[in-house]
């Protein structure tokens, strides 16, 4: 290691020339990066719930479903009919929409004098107006199934206007430019903008104002930790440039290789800030404690002490990212894994080639050094670290009880744990997206779309009754209170015949009616072009995890039992995407915390050459974790996307403090041979880099409770909290399971 950072002291401007160029560079490439809020295109593309997702928007149509809810006092108000067909009118004509349905446009089936009359509700050029025009509207409305708590609710204080997007489509920026032509329209009436669509654009909006005004904060919040931990210009400047390059070196290649800010990439530049500086910390550390006149000569000193472990932290910090490439179902996680690991490896680089070179080139070296006798004045050395460590060698075993019942009363709390996928979730209480989806749960049936779909002769009787079968079926969960198929209209046309409300029994009877079906506006989202496909629309209310999990199995064992030869039947939609995805979070979870602990105990076994040791720096870490599921059951938060990244990460991140104890033990126990001793050195010298690192980094995450995406404020206080459990074990179990394990190595060797 000496001779590599003589190297590195020899080539220093030839360094920090070629990473202010890369920061250049890179930095440029950011401003090309994109943001993709959509949840469903994180599903592999051939996972059959996805696939059959974007199959339907491109046969049918779209299958982004987005509503415009407008609430007053009463629908059935001719202004208020008036502004319903102005909004409509608005979004039919907004490119990138496929079909809008509302109260002014809708498809009405009647009989009359002449016949069977097929057309809208209302004529939208002549407009109910009169009180008995409006009486007779709302009479007839709420007379027919299709359209009470489908277009007006059934209190007549909310109506809704329906659109559905072309498939391939920027669904947010058709969203965007829809929400901002109603809402310039100065409507009095209250509107409720809900659906993905819209869901996705406001986390857009979310996303961009968490990136603007957290990371300047956590940047500034770690300054200040830094410089109340070294006091020292240089203590600052260097850990948050190292960090600061990291996180923009990252997002460079983000952007050069085509990857997008998501939900989950967009907390990478806090994870990287608050991750990136604690190798600096422990190099500007081990730099502290060396005082030798020859300033280069102490340098290359501390370097070769801290650059192994610096490498090993920094490499099972990148393993806990790692692991969500193999353990993840989701893309987004398993981008977000590589480029974290990336970044964390960016920085590591950047501690071990660029700080030196940096010190040494400008001659940033400490002007008072008096190393470990200074830090023994201090109050965290002298009246935490110090009593801690002397407490330790006296009571291990006292140490070992207290963290055993804590881990008992925590491991209570995981079986309490509950996950979350609703996109709902994302947003705080009083947001106004989450207030428009609980308007549309409760007035509309909510917004979750729900897709059946049936293959084989669309015009067969057979067929067509299953899919009224099916129908009712549906709509027998509580959940379900609206559902609509071709079926449904080659029904009412037959009974506005005067032949009852069935299914003719007869196909030619049925082509007959369909062919008065044709042409209409609403065909092609119920049918395919060659009449072998069809698809009944439905939406779920419920956003309860649970009730999704019953209506999906209650709705998959429902088409084993009745899909037969001639008709094939397939479910999809939001609930099955919402169940797929938790399905993918418990195996997420668990796939990609065994990978990192497995490979962390082999790494770091392998390279202190002891597996027993591997297994020691995994103890307090895997303890944190214990505590940190114990804690969501007991508190309540749920796993989502963004805390089933939580554990590993805290194992990542974590596992340094532990490597720190652990190398510096050994280092200390072979220079004098007593194991007090080394716990006291160890404690004091790695103990106070440990601890300034806790700080700086739950400081960093803790500035996500102020974000405005409630899973990232979760998130942020769980990794805040593995950290403080991660150095805190790192700290007090650590030592005291080696105290011991040393003690039990004396007593085996004075035997022998």
């Amino acid at each position: 290691m000496e001779r590599f950072t003589e190297h590195i002291l020899k080539f220093k401007w030839t360094i920090v020339t070629v990473v202010l160029i890369l920061t250049i560079f890179l930095g440029y490439q950011i401003t090309r990066l994109h943001i993709n809020t959509d949840i469903i295109s994180s599903l592999p593309d051939d996972d059959p719930v996805a696939k059959l997702v974007k199959d339907i928007g491109k046969e049918f149509g779209g299958n982004d479903m987005g509503m415009i809810v407008l609430e007053t006092d009463d629908v059935f108000n001719a202004g208020v009919i008036e502004r319903i067909r102005t909004i409509t009118d608005s979004v039919r004509f907004t490119q990138g929409v496929s079909s809008v349905t509302s109260l002014t446009n809708i498809l009405d089936i009647k009989s009359s004098e002449w016949g069977i009359e097929i057309g809208k509700l209302v004529d939208e050029y002549d407009l109910p107006t009169t009180p008995q025009e409006l009486d007779s509207l709302k009479d007839y409305v709420f007379s027919k199934e299709m359209y009470k708590g489908i277009i007006v609710s059934d209190d007549t204080t909310a109506a809704a206007i329906m659109f559905t997007l072309l498939p391939d489509v920027d669904n947010q920026a058709v969203a965007k430019e829809i929400k901002s032509k109603v809402e310039k329209m100065d409507i009095p009436e209250k509107l409720y903008f809900g659906g993905l669509p819209m869901m996705m654009n406001d986390i857009n909006d979310l996303i961009i104002s968490d990136i603007v005004w957290l990371v300047p904060i956590v940047f500034l919040l770690i300054a200040f930790i830094l410089f109340f931990s070294f006091k020292s210009v240089r203590g600052v400047l260097l850990p948050l440039l190292t960090a600061a390059i990291s996180v923009i070196w990252t997002l460079g290649l983000m952007a050069l290789t085509g990857y997008e800010i998501t939900i989950i990439s967009n907390v990478i530049p806090v994870v990287l800030l608050a991750v990136s500086n604690a190798y600096t910390i422990h190099v500007l550390n081990s730099i502290n404690h060396i005082v030798l006149q020859d300033r280069k000569k102490a340098l290359v000193q501390a370097m070769r002490y801290i650059t192994v472990p610096v490498i090993l932290a920094a490499v099972t910090t990148s393993i806990g990212f790692i692991s969500f490439v193999f353990g993840a179902y989701l893309t987004m996680i398993k981008d977000f894994g590589i480029f974290t690991a990336i970044g964390t490896l960016i920085a590591l680089l950047l501690s071990i080639t660029f700080v030196p070179a940096l010190i040494s080139a400008f001659s940033m070296y400490r002007k008072n050094n008096y190393g470990e006798n200074e830090d023994k004045q201090t109050i965290l050395t002298h009246k935490i670290l110090l009593p801690l460590s002397e407490t330790l060698f006296k009571h291990p075993s006292y140490t070992l009880s207290g963290w055993g019942v804590m881990l008992v009363i925590f491991i209570i709390g995981i079986f309490q744990i509950e996950t979350s996928v609703n996109m709902a979730d994302y947003f705080k209480k009083d947001n106004p997206t989450r207030v428009a989806e609980e308007v549309m749960q409760k007035k509309f049936g909510g917004s979750l779309p729900v897709f059946v779909v049936f293959k084989g002769d669309l015009q067969s009787p057979a067929v067509l009754e299953l899919m009224i079968k099916t129908q009712d079926f549906l709509k027998e969960d509580p959940n379900v209170s609206v559902a609509q198929s071709v079926a449904d209209l080659i029904e009412q046309m037959n009974d506005a015949m005067g032949e009852g409300k069935k299914i003719p029994n007869d196909k030619a009877k049925i082509q007959q009616l369909w062919f008065l079906l044709e042409g209409q506006e609403v065909m092609p989202q119920l049918v395919n072009d060659g009449l072998t496909k069809g698809v009944i629309q439905s939406k779920f209310s419920s956003v309860n995890t649970k009730d999704i999990e019953a209506f999906t199995e209650k709705m998959n064992r429902y088409i084993e039992e009745n899909q037969n030869d001639f008709c094939d039947i397939e479910i999809t939609g939001m609930p099955s995407v919402y169940t797929k995805l938790n399905d993918s979070l418990i195996k997420s979870q668990y796939n990609s915390l065994l990978i990192a602990i497995v490979l962390v105990i082999l790494i770091v076994g392998s390279i202190l050459k002891s597996v027993s040791k591997g297994i020691y720096a995994a103890i307090p870490i895997v303890a944190t974790i214990i505590v940190l599921f114990g804690f969501m059951g007991i508190v309540g938060i749920p796993l989502d996307i963004a805390t089933v990244l939580v554990a590993s990460i805290a194992l990542g991140i974590g596992i340094d403090y532990s490597i720190h104890v652990i190398t510096g033990f050994n280092h200390y126990l072979i220079e004098n041979g007593d194991a007090e001793k080394a716990i006291e050195n160890v404690i004091l010298s790695s103990g106070k880099a440990i601890v300034i690192n806790v700080l700086s980094v739950s400081a960093g995450f803790l500035m996500l409770l102020f974000s405005q995406i409630v899973p990232l404020q979760n998130f942020g206080l769980l990794i805040a909290i593995s950290m403080f459990g991660s150095g805190f074990g790192a700290l007090t179990l650590l030592p005291a399971i080696l105290i011991l394990a040393n003690r039990k190595r004396k007593i085996i060797a004075n035997n022998h």
